[in-house]
């Protein structure tokens, strides 16, 4: 186009990226997210070459993950010094470098823009799906968790939160190549497809009802302590134990007290955790001692360690450091600029539910819960209640929300109630469809709750069969946008 900036189509598709992170989690209307990410798919796809189209995308990640993990900067900010929270910038360039290595062998199989637009939509699912995997895995923005303000998000007990992510980008290349078809005949087809999904869809979530089960009362603590100063040591961890040992004398008969992710300190796995007073569990973390853990234990009235659960999901450069010995130098560079020593935590590739008095907990750590292989795992071995230790005080703004709203989402995968006792986050318990029953998330003293989470035992399609049906209609998606390019040729 003559007389335009070359750079506007970089700035175009970065605001259209950000536009789709101003309607994602935890923004009230991200159930509408379906059409910024049609104005993406219907942008990207009309690059004139597979490295256009590529370009295209990548700049809408980088505006999408710009946004809505903006509060990263903070926490740099915070962690490393002012200033140093540019670093982020490295984290939403790589985003949206994955996305253009999807979009690229896409766009070169498929030339015509309507088709194009299926193959993305498919592709963007299946990349969210890998992002849950290997030792970097960061699953930060799932489109599936925008809909969570809609009851349509209850078909995440059909195929996880993946099925939901179908239905966004489904719906999205609908409208994208019904803007874009060069043909008359069909082109409306798959809207009409993309209304009844989600007529389906809504009127499956409004027909679910929460489960009846056992009540298990429990009491959670939300702790105000700050999170650098515990990391530093300069809030001594028998303080912390101390007041919370004072909070807990709130206990009413029959309550399993929990607390937060390590929340107690002990070197190695002891049998004997006498800074707890049970029944309960707790967040166990190893301290200044080696080897370095993470872990939840469930403890018996006599502060007996009944068994244990290491964390499965390792926060990248945060718990894990890839190639720490070779790079040390490096990583000591920052280690003294911060004052905390960096190395690797031991992660459990096998969780496991605890047992306390007859009742199995599927107890599971801070960063845990936005991977649904974690509770789905725990829960297909017999966890009747899902128990969430957390430490949220690492995160600001929308940070907070983002990470107790995707982990809402693993209560309806696997139709368990899920408990939270967390450390400057969002405590309290959420019922088996995912919503909040009682729950506070803020304030500047020790809070107490006393929540009654039922015990359930059934099973749903998720648990069975995963992220495969998911995996599938995006497998599909991209196979449907092959067919299209070849009537287009035709045409």
């Amino acid at each position: 186009m003559a007389g335009v900036p070359a750079l506007s189509a970089p700035v175009t598709a970065a605001l259209l990226g950000v536009l789709l992170a101003l309607c994602s989690v935890p923004l009230p209307w991200s159930g509408v997210a379906f059409l910024p990410l049609a104005g993406v798919l219907w942008y990207a796809a009309q690059g004139r070459e597979a490295q256009h189209v590529a370009s295209r995308i990548f700049w809408s990640g980088v505006g999408l993950f710009t946004v809505h993990l903006w509060w990263l900067t903070t926490f740099l900010n915070k962690l490393l010094g002012t200033g140093t929270g540019a670093l982020a910038l490295f984290l939403f360039l790589l985003e949206g470098a994955f996305l253009a290595v999807m979009a690229y062998p896409l766009a070169r199989w498929i030339r015509d823009p309507a088709a194009r637009t299926w193959a993305l939509a498919g592709g963007w699912v299946i990349l969210e799906w890998l992002r849950f995997l290997g030792p970097l895995a960061f699953p930060w923005p799932t489109l599936g968790s925008t809909l969570l303000p809609t009851a349509a998000i209850q078909i995440a007990d059909l195929g996880g939160v993946l099925l939901g992510s179908v239905l966004v980008t489904f719906t999205a290349a609908s409208l994208a190549s019904f803007a874009l078809s060069r043909t008359p005949w069909g082109r409306g087809r798959p809207l009409v497809l993309a209304v009844v999904a989600w007529v389906v869809a809504l009127g499956y979530g409004l027909t679910r009802t929460a489960g009846v089960g056992p009540v298990q009362p429990m009491m959670v603590l939300r702790t105000p302590f700050d999170s650098f100063g515990r990391a530093t040591g300069s809030v001594s961890p028998e303080e912390q134990e101390r007041q919370q040992r004072v909070a807990s004398q709130q206990r009413q008969p029959g309550e399993v007290v929990v607390w937060s992710e390590t929340a107690l300190t002990a070197p190695g796995r002891p049998a004997f955790l006498p800074g707890f007073i049970g029944p309960g569990i707790s967040g166990v973390g190893s301290g200044s001692s080696q080897p370095e853990f993470n872990a939840v234990a469930a403890i018996d009235a006599t502060s007996h360690a009944t068994s244990w659960s290491d964390k499965s999901k390792l926060v990248p450069f945060g718990e894990y450091f890839p190639l720490y010995r070779p790079l040390h130098p490096l990583y000591a560079i920052i280690e003294n600029a911060i004052h905390i020593q960096l190395g690797g935590v031991e992660e459990s590739a096998d969780p496991r539910p605890l047992s306390l008095n007859g009742v199995r907990y599927g107890a599971y750590i801070c960063y845990d819960s936005v991977f649904p292989a974690v509770a789905r795992t725990l829960v297909r071995q017999g966890a009747q209640v899902l128990v969430n230790p957390s430490n949220d005080g690492w995160y600001d703004g929308w940070g907070v929300l983002q990470h107790y709203n995707m982990g809402r989402i693993r209560a309806i995968e696997t139709r368990r109630w899920l408990v939270r006792s967390v450390n400057r986050g969002v405590a309290g318990s959420i019922n088996d469809l995912g919503q909040p029953v009682r729950i506070v998330g803020a304030g500047e003293t020790m809070q107490v709750l006393h929540v009654r989470p039922h015990l359930l035992n059934g099973t749903t399609l998720y648990l069975r069969l995963g992220d495969a049906p998911a995996l599938i209609l995006a497998a599909l998606m991209i196979l449907f946008g092959l067919r299209v390019d070849a009537q287009a040729r035709r045409w």
